[in-house]
């Protein structure tokens, strides 16, 4: 599968049904999560020491019945369960509840994230945003919608003035966070899904997630090439599992990376919440 610039393989339309399909599942997932949000939920510790929640668990369990029963043959990729194989050529991959420390904290800016990956690459992305009421979704060939409006990236050309945001700054290496300060970019910290939608909506310029799985960065790809953006990794490669995401406007995504390796080194890993 590719997702790269100019390959024939992405102009072939998503199926308008699945992607419809997809967004009313997602918005599904974020009223059922809201169920949760802002009560006194206990936090447990997963083996790689992030968090996790019921909340969590009965959002993923939810989707992948959801799922199951309309599409038996599809795969299923997420993070609270194990990978379901796939015979159809599709799978679906899910992040419950992106943002759980968020989420434990009251914090309205967790968000549930599905994808769809098909023969051709990626076809669906949905950002849902339930506490904040922000629904984004595209659809390879369909265009990228913010609540049903149309979603485009920002048209800035330069990094001085321009707004990055993070899921934190803490652990990045120090030459690539002075060089970005150095290019007069402004930091913030709207991270995770959020950031990414801020970036496939104008509202920022960049997002940078050093350290990142899969299912935390599936729908990306498709998202910003259809509003009209970019995204890789941190070496440049247009995929989601490379281990970390880089969203920009398309214009300023070269000078972001050079600045995030400077040092000829990835910024530190962060301390994940996903």
């Amino acid at each position: 599968m590719s997702d790269a610039p100019g390959d024939p393989l992405v102009d072939c339309p998503v199926d308008a049904d699945v992607l419809r399909e997809a967004v009313e599942l997602v918005r599904r997932a974020g009223e059922l999560s809201l169920s949760w949000f802002r009560t006194d939920l206990r936090v447990e510790q997963k083996g790689d020491g992030t968090p996790v929640t019921e909340a969590d668990r009965a959002v993923e369990r939810f989707l992948r019945v959801e799922i199951g029963r309309a599409h038996p043959d599809d795969g299923i990729v997420g993070e609270e369960e194990e990978s379901q194989a796939s015979s159809s050529g599709r799978t679906w991959i899910l992040d419950p509840i992106d943002g759980t420390k968020a989420f434990t904290r009251g914090v309205p800016l967790y968000a549930n994230l599905l994808a769809i990956e098909d023969e051709y690459g990626s076809a669906v992305g949905v950002v849902n945003i339930p506490a904040l009421g922000q629904l984004l979704w595209a659809g390879r060939g369909r265009g990228c919608f913010l609540n049903g409006v149309p979603a485009r990236v920002s048209d800035r050309d330069t990094l001085d003035g321009a707004y990055c945001s993070s899921s934190g700054y803490e652990s990045w290496n120090e030459a690539s966070l002075l060089a970005v300060k150095r290019a007069g970019m402004v930091l913030r910290t709207w991270g995770d899904g959020y950031g990414f939608l801020l970036v496939a909506s104008g509202r920022v310029d960049a997002m940078v997630d050093p350290a990142a799985e899969r299912y935390d960065l599936a729908p990306m790809t498709v998202i910003l090439a259809e509003a009209g953006g970019r995204f890789t990794d941190l070496s440049g490669r247009p995929t989601s599992t490379g281990g970390s995401g880089v969203a920009t406007n398309g214009r300023i995504h070269d000078a972001v990376l050079d600045c995030l390796c400077a040092d000829d080194r990835q910024p530190g890993r962060l301390d994940h919440d996903d």
